[in-house]
């Protein structure tokens, strides 16, 4: 490590995990910047879950080394899980206690607690503070969940699918206070199956597949999504001339309907674009519906969790 390079809020090598013989984590190796959003993605069975309750301190691994907040999490202490907060992706509220007691109550749990009213503001629930905590909305539950997380002040901040069941509204708010969060410094590892949510909020994503990782990188550049051919869609007013493109354009086009509808997958799309315009000008030929596009996150993501097929011998 370079004499200036920060040192990292996880740092994972070489993570193996067994279950009776059975290799669920097969070698798994990442870092994660204070401050940062990773998000790890991957099907059911991947060996998300297996990563996450290991760095939680929750499950022991069978090989690898780990370090959390600089401390192995099999090792750690009163004090270093004071700096952890966990959002599980099920919970109850306690019953018969309203939102500011059942904050109160895990406030208890820590030396230096952060204020229970600066928790609830955190967390959009200061109107909801002398509510039964059971009777809150789904989408303010999950908020209360945070509020018990945060209340202890965490450096690190695990969310495991925390929008699941939202309605759109209540999702793209619970989004707000994630990025709020980020704001204030807490370094936070996401797990979600909603694409969108992924690239809206991680600053880097993971991908797993049974049991390894099979790319890392950026919402934008996961799985080589920035070098990724476009996706040229455009409409010809004469179905008819779409034969008579230039020979470029006709290498790399096809017919998605029959009414003039046309898509080229193409390496450079702004100069096929200008070509497509110079044509449909020169020959006084209208284009319609005209969209350049890169491959979505989700199209990228669908593609490295495909089994590979084997080469042929």
């Amino acid at each position: 490590m370079a004499a200036n390079t920060p040192p990292a809020a996880i740092s994972v090598r070489r993570l193996t995990k067994d279950y009776d013989g059975v290799r669920a984590v097969a070698g798994v190796g990442f870092d994660i910047a204070f401050g940062e959003i990773f998000a790890l993605l991957g099907p059911n069975g991947a060996g998300k879950t297996s990563v996450l309750e290991i760095l939680e301190g929750f499950r022991p691994r069978t090989g690898g080394d780990v370090a959390v907040l600089g401390v192995d999490p099999q090792e750690g202490d009163r004090s270093w899980r004071e700096r952890i907060g966990i959002v599980l992706q099920e919970s109850q509220p306690d019953p018969g206690l309203t939102v500011r007691e059942a904050v109160s109550l895990y406030a208890g749990y820590y030396d230096h607690p952060r204020p229970v009213p600066e928790t609830l503001a955190r967390v959009g629930l200061e109107s909801r503070a002398q509510q039964l905590a059971t009777t809150l909305s789904g989408g303010e539950r999950r908020r209360l969940d945070v509020a018990l997380a945060l209340v202890g002040d965490p450096d690190l901040l695990f969310l495991d699918e925390p929008t699941t069941g939202f309605d759109p509204s209540a999702r793209r708010a619970a989004w707000q206070m994630i990025e709020e969060l980020r704001g204030t410094g807490t370094t936070i590892v996401l797990t979600t199956h909603y694409l969108d949510e992924a690239e809206r909020l991680a600053d880097r994503i993971a991908v797993m597949v049974a049991g390894t990782i099979v790319a890392e990188g950026t919402p934008a550049t996961l799985g080589g999504r920035d070098r990724a051919d476009a996706v040229v869609r455009f409409r010809i007013a004469e179905p008819d001339a779409a034969a008579a493109l230039p020979p470029r354009l006709q290498a790399r086009a096809d017919r998605f309907d029959n009414g003039g509808g046309v898509m080229l997958r193409t390496p450079t799309p702004l100069e096929d674009v200008e070509a497509l315009a110079a044509w449909s000008r020169e020959h006084q030929i209208a284009l319609t519906d005209l969209d350049v596009r890169r491959p979505q996150l989700e199209d990228v993501y669908l593609d490295l969790i495909q089994p590979k097929k084997a080469a042929p011998a």
